[in-house]
C-alpha cells in the first residue's frame, strides 16, 4: 500500500491553505519523513512547487491523488517542534503554514556542501561583577530560570543601569543547567556591540543571526545551531526561530521596539513566538527595557509577568540633565535652522573639551517636501500618496516607500515658479552642522549610509575610536549604544512622531526621547541633553525629559482604557488593497457588513472603519482598513479567517486583496 504525504504547499494562498494529500512513489518511501521538503505538482497545470511534509498517513479521504515528484532533502530540516509552531502561527497570525515554516530557515539551505570554517574572534572579558541592585534583581530572576516551569518576567531598568550584565549572569546559570539561550536585539546596528559583549564571555558558544548576513554566512550559523555546536544565539527578530533545543532563557532587549513585529506575512511578533517556545521548553522569557511597552508593564502590574527594577545607573552617575528648547522662540529670534542656539552652544563645549555628541532626527534625506512657492504645487510620488524627499547626495527626489526617483527639478512644472525645499532630514542637518563647525568630522547613520554589508559595525567602530565628534542618525542611534565619551545628546525634532495617527504615537515618542537621552553620560563624566520642540508643554515630552516612565505609564494606561486600545482590549486589523480605489472602498463596506453579521453575538466587539490607511496608496495599490476591537479569542480568529476566505471567492469583488493583522499600529 502506498503512503500518503500531507503537504504544506508554497503555492497555496491563505484562502485555500490546508494540508494537501499526495501519493508517495515507492522509490521515495525511504527518503520521505515529516519535516522534509519536496517538489509536488500543483494546480491544473501540475506545475512543480515546493512543499513541506507535515505528516505521513496510510490512507486519504480523497480518491484521486497526484504523485510527489521528488524529495529535496536527505534528512528532515524541520523538527516536530517547527511543524507544531507553524500550525500555531497559521491560526494566530492569519498566514499559510508554508509561510510560517519559510521564516524559520535561512534563504538558502544546501546540505550537499560543507559549511565554511568560521573565524571566532577572541575578545577580552568585560567586568561582570554585579552591583548590589543588580544582585538583588539577579537573585529574584534566578529561581525562575532554575525552575522546571515556564515563566515570564519584565526587567525595567533605567538607561545605563547595567541590564546586559544581568543577562550574562542569567545565561551562565541556564548553561550550567545544561540549557540554551537566545538574546534578541531590535536593530542590526546593535548586533556587533552585543556580539562583542557575549562572545567575550561565551566565545565560540555564540552564534549570530540577522538579515545583514550573507546567505552562506546565515546558513553556516543556522547549521552550527542545529547541530548543537553552540548554546547561545544573538540576533534580531528572526533569531527567535533559531533551532536550539532545550531553551532555558530567551531575552528580548528593548522589548518595546516595533521592529520585533513583522510587517509582511507571516505578521508575527517575536514576543509571541518566544512565549510559545518558552512554554514548550519550560524556560524563562525575560523582557527588558528602560521604556517597557504599555502592554508588558500592564501584564506585570496585573500579575501575568514577574516585575523587577533597576532604578539607578551602573556607574552611579545621575541621569542626564535635560534642557528643553522652544523652537517657536528660536524662530522669533530669527533662527530658522535645525540647530538651536542652545544646542549649538552645547556642541561647541563638547568639541572644545574633546567629548562626543549624538544627534537624533528620525527622518533621512535632506528635505521631505519640495513645493512651489508661487502656485503651491508639491512633488508627490506617481505611485504612492506621499511627498518625495530631496536627497542632496545624489541631487534626486526619492519616494521612501517604493523607491521611485527623479532628478532634482529646477522650476515648478506647472507655473515655472521657484521651488522651496521645506523641512529637514539627516542630510540637511549634516550640511548645517558642517557650516557651523567646518573643522569637525560627522558620522551619519541612516538607511542611506548603512545599506552595505558591515556598514553599521564600521561606522560605530569609527565613532568608538573617537574619529568623529558627532554621530548623527535616525532611530538606530537611540538605543543600546554605549560610548563612555558621549556626554551630550540632542533631539533635533521631538515632535516628529508625536502627532501620527496611531494610538502608540505617544508611547513611541516617549521611548525614542528617553532612549536617546540615555546615551549620554554613560562613562565617568556627567551627561547633558537638549530636546528641541515646538510644543515644550506637551505631556509626553516633559515626562520624557524627566525620564519619568512611571508617570507616563499611569497617564497612558488611562488613555488606553478610555480608547479601548491594547492592552485593555485587542485590535485585529483587516486591510483591503487594490488598484481601483472604488472597488477597494466597496469591498471594505461589504466586509464590514459581513463582520457585523458574524460577530453580532460576540460581546465587547466594536468594528471601526472603513478608513484609508495612514499612507493610502503604495506602489499603485490603494489601502483601506477596518479595525475590530475585541478580546482576541480562537473563535474570533476563526470567524475572521472564514470571512477572508469567503471574500476571496466573491466574484462581485475583483482585483482586491484582504489580509488580517493582530494588534496593528498603522
Amino acid at each position: 500500500m502506498s503512503l500518503i504525504a500531507k503537504i504544506a504547499v508554497s503555492a497555496a494562498t491563505f484562502h485555500i491553505d490546508r494540508p494537501y494529500d499526495y501519493l508517495v512513489p515507492a522509490e521515495l518511501t525511504e527518503k520521505i519523513a515529516p519535516g522534509t521538503r519536496v517538489l509536488a505538482p500543483f494546480g491544473r497545470g501540475n506545475k512543480p512547487v515546493e512543499g513541506v511534509v507535515l505528516s505521513i498517513a496510510k490512507e486519504s479521504s480523497f480518491n484521486r491523488l497526484k504523485h510527489l515528484d521528488s524529495v529535496l532533502d536527505c534528512e528532515p530540516i524541520y523538527s516536530e517542534e517547527n511543524l507544531r509552531l507553524a500550525l500555531w502561527m497559521s491560526d494566530r497570525f492569519f498566514c499559510t503554514v508554508y509561510d510560517a515554516l519559510r521564516v524559520m530557515l535561512p534563504a538558502k539551505v544546501d546540505f550537499k556542501r560543507e559549511p565554511k570554517s568560521r573565524e571566532i574572534k577572541k575578545y577580552p572579558e568585560l567586568d561582570t561583577k554585579l552591583s548590589s541592585e543588580q544582585t538583588k534583581v539577579f537573585d529574584g530572576i534566578l529561581p525562575l530560570v532554575n525552575s522546571d516551569k515556564p515563566h515570564a518576567a519584565l526587567l525595567y531598568g533605567v538607561t545605563g543601569s547595567g541590564k546586559t550584565i544581568v543577562y550574562i549572569k542569567l545565561i551562565e546559570a541556564a548553561l550550567f543547567k545544561g540549557k540554551t539561550a537566545i538574546v534578541l536585539v531590535p536593530e542590526i546596528a546593535l548586533t556587533p556591540q552585543t556580539v562583542f559583549i557575549f562572545q567575550s564571555h561565551f566565545g565560540d558558544d555564540v552564534a549570530v543571526l540577522h538579515s545583514a548576513l550573507g546567505a552562506g554566512e546565515k546558513f553556516n550559523e543556522w547549521r552550527r545551531i542545529r547541530d548543537g555546536k553552540v548554546r547561545v544565539v544573538v540576533g534580531t527578530r528572526s533569531a527567535v526561530f533559531a533551532p536550539l533545543s532545550n531553551i532555558g532563557l530567551i531575552v528580548i532587549d528593548e522589548e518595546q521596539e516595533h521592529t520585533y513585529k513583522s510587517d509582511s506575512s507571516p505578521r508575527y511578533h517575536a514576543r509571541e513566538i518566544a512565549k510559545y517556545r518558552i512554554t514548550r521548553s519550560r524556560g524563562t522569557l525575560l523582557l527588558a527595557s528602560a521604556t517597557p511597552s504599555i502592554e508588558s508593564m500592564y501584564a506585570a502590574k496585573t500579575g501575568k509577568y514577574s516585575l523587577f527594577r533597576l532604578e539607578g545607573r551602573f556607574n552611579e552617575q545621575n541621569l542626564p540633565h535635560v534642557n528643553i528648547v522652544d523652537l517657536k522662540e528660536e524662530l522669533k529670534e530669527g533662527n530658522g535652522g535645525s540647530i538651536s542656539s542652545k544646542l549649538r552652544e552645547e556642541l561647541q563645549i563638547n568639541i572644545d573639551n574633546g567629548e562626543q555628541s549624538i544627534l537624533f532626527l528620525n527622518r533621512r534625506g535632506s528635505n521631505p517636501v519640495v513645493t512651489c512657492g508661487e502656485c503651491g504645487y508639491t512633488y508627490k510620488c506617481r505611485d504612492c500618496s506621499v511627498s518625495m524627499t530631496f536627497h542632496v547626495s545624489n541631487r534626486r527626489l526619492l519616494c521612501h516607500y517604493c523607491g521611485f526617483s527623479i532628478p532634482e527639478p529646477n522650476t515648478c512644472p506647472d507655473c515655472s515658479g521657484k521651488l522651496k525645499f521645506i523641512g529637514a532630514g539627516t542630510q540637511k542637518v549634516e550640511s548645517e552642522l558642517l557650516e557651523i563647525f567646518p573643522d569637525i568630522k560627522i558620522i551619519r547613520m541612516d538607511a542611506d549610509t548603512t545599506s552595505r554589508k558591515d556598514s553599521h559595525d564600521r561606522l560605530l567602530s569609527e565613532f568608538r575610536k573617537k574619529k568623529a565628534e558627532i554621530l548623527l542618525g535616525t532611530q538606530m542611534v537611540t538605543k543600546g549604544l554605549d560610548f563612555e565619551n558621549v556626554t551630550l545628546v540632542g533631539v533635533v525634532s521631538a515632535d516628529m512622531s508625536l502627532y501620527m495617527s496611531d494610538y502608540r504615537a505617544g508611547e513611541k515618542t516617549f521611548s525614542l526621547i528617553t532612549q536617546v537621552v540615555g546615551r549620554s553620560g554613560r562613562g565617568e563624566k556627567p551627561g547633558r541633553a537638549v530636546i528641541q520642540t515646538f510644543t515644550p508643554e506637551n505631556r509626553v515630552i516633559t515626562l520624557a525629559s524627566k525620564q519619568d516612565y512611571d508617570g507616563f505609564y499611569e497617564s497612558e494606561i488611562e488613555l488606553r482604557k478610555a480608547l479601548g486600545s491594547p492592552p485593555v482590549s485587542d485590535l485585529i486589523g483587516l486591510s483591503v488593497t487594490g488598484a481601483d480605489e472604488n472597488n477597494v472602498i466597496a469591498a471594505c463596506a461589504k466586509l464590514r457588513q459581513a463582520l457585523a453579521g458574524y460577530l453580532r453575538g460576540e460581546s465587547n466587539v466594536k468594528i471601526l472603519g472603513p478608513a484609508p490607511a495612514i499612507v493610502s496608496k503604495i506602489k499603485k495599490k490603494y489601502r483601506y482598513k477596518l479595525i475590530v476591537s475585541c478580546i482576541n479569542s480562537k473563535n474570533i480568529r476563526e470567524t475572521i479567517a472564514h470571512i477572508i476566505r469567503a471574500f476571496s471567492k466573491d466574484k462581485d469583488i475583483k482585483g482586491v486583496t484582504v489580509y488580517a493583522d493582530v494588534d496593528i499600529g498603522d
